[in-house]
């Protein structure tokens, strides 16, 4: 099993988490994002940079990952993508992403952006919670036992 991440709009606090969990659990990680990940130094951690441009990291994670690999990403399209080939998907806040969640998860993305796209105000997210991070840290856990 190998860690994908989205990384360029994954919280810090979530990026020092995986890094600890990846270097415990000798779990190959890899950030992908446009720019380079500044990480500590380790055999399991890996900066992997794309070129810029619109969804350019998030097809890289989709062409490398293979079932049963993770990704964390808070991207639902991404997460769909990577549950068809059988890999699981995982968002900064701990909720797991699976086969009966995510057409529900697309379809109010999608009403969402109709509804920005319309001029309608649809709120800020929620601030990143230490019941956030407990959430993630958690569920990542469970994931690595499994592996």
């Amino acid at each position: 099993m190998k860690i994908w991440v989205d990384a360029d709009a994954c919280p810090v606090v979530v990026k020092e988490i995986l890094c600890k969990a990846a270097e415990r659990t000798k779990t190959p990680c890899y950030f992908v994002a446009n720019r380079y990940t500044k990480l500590p130094g380790s055999e399991y951690l890996h900066s992997v940079v794309v070129e810029k441009g619109f969804d350019i990291a998030d097809h890289r994670i989709v062409n490398d990952c293979a079932a049963k690999d993770l990704v964390i990403t808070s991207d639902i399209p991404l997460a769909s993508e990577v549950i068809d080939k059988k890999a699981r998907a995982l968002n900064p806040r701990g909720e797991l992403y699976t086969p009966d969640n995510i057409r529900q998860r697309l379809n109010m993305r999608d009403f969402m952006d109709t509804m920005r796209a319309s001029g309608e105000q649809t709120g800020k997210t929620a601030a990143y919670s230490q019941k956030d991070k407990q959430a993630f840290a958690n569920q990542l856990d469970r994931i690595l036992a499994q592996k």
